[in-house]
């Protein structure tokens, strides 16, 4: 539908859904969350029609779409939608606990590892930038009251393989839980260095004032990046490098802001 597509009224309240029977979950997730942004209250009411019975799997649909409406609902709901409709073995009842647990793109992670060992094929190691940044990022309890929510959050942090993600992420939050603090900015923020500086197979960031150190898996990315910086960097080993910088640039938005353009160059 037009307004699944992408419509968006902030100010609008009510969605009414005819038949909605017919439509399945995805859609009917996708129609929801049209309404209800930022701190309003809204409503989703869910017509069915007098003329016919409804069939047991709509009938599984519409109570799962009841039952989750709270923040990573989506994932709750597509794991619903594989057991409704069937999906195997691997992605199917038996195997549903394993993805609860560690999350839909970890599991698949995982699995497709677990295939490449039986079949005895090289498994890439995909780099985990560590970070630290000098002061503290996280979500506070007063922007997400519930302690699951919050790991939910992180969760999708952690495991999130774009930039593109985590900006979905935070315009999820935005809409669930209004504007977010500067503690969440940071954060996101830091996620998506995170990912930008893997690219450039970065073990880690250290900030030690009044430099930070850069510490890389090959020495000859190390050289490409900052090979047009004009600031002061020094050079000890071939896979570590310390820039150096003024006090004002260690204040958090600045530095955070400084890393994004270094690494998009």
């Amino acid at each position: 539908t037009i307004i699944e597509s992408g419509i968006d009224i902030p100010n609008a309240n009510t969605i009414i859904i005819c038949e909605a029977d017919r439509m399945g979950l995805a859609q009917l997730h996708q129609l929801r969350g049209r309404v209800g942004r930022y701190k309003h209250r809204a409503y989703a009411w869910l017509l069915l029609p007098q003329s016919r019975s409804v069939s047991p799997v709509a009938g599984k649909r519409l109570k799962a779409i009841e039952e989750y409406s709270q923040l990573g609902a989506g994932f709750r709901i597509a794991l619903r939608d594989l057991e409704i409709r069937g999906a195997g073995n691997i992605l199917g009842a038996e195997q549903s606990g394993h993805i609860n647990t560690v999350g839909y793109e970890l599991y698949c992670k995982l699995l497709g590892e677990a295939v490449k060992r039986l079949k005895n094929e090289p498994i890439e190691q995909e780099p985990q930038t560590v970070i630290d940044p000098g002061f503290a990022a996280y979500i506070p309890k007063r922007y997400i009251h519930s302690d699951r929510q919050r790991m939910e959050v992180y969760r999708r942090l952690a495991t999130a393989p774009r930039p593109q993600d985590i900006d979905q992420l935070n315009r999820e939050l935005r809409d669930l839980f209004g504007p977010a603090p500067e503690q969440v900015t940071l954060t996101l923020e830091l996620a998506r260095i995170r990912l930008l500086a893997s690219r450039w197979n970065i073990q880690s960031i250290i900030v030690q004032k009044p430099d930070v150190i850069f510490t890389f898996a090959d020495g000859a990315n190390a050289t490409d990046l900052f090979a047009r910086y004009p600031g002061t960097v020094r050079i000890p080993d071939p896979r570590t490098v310390h820039l150096r910088l003024e006090k004002n640039y260690f204040e958090p938005p600045t530095l955070l802001a400084l890393l994004r353009k270094l690494f998009r160059g």
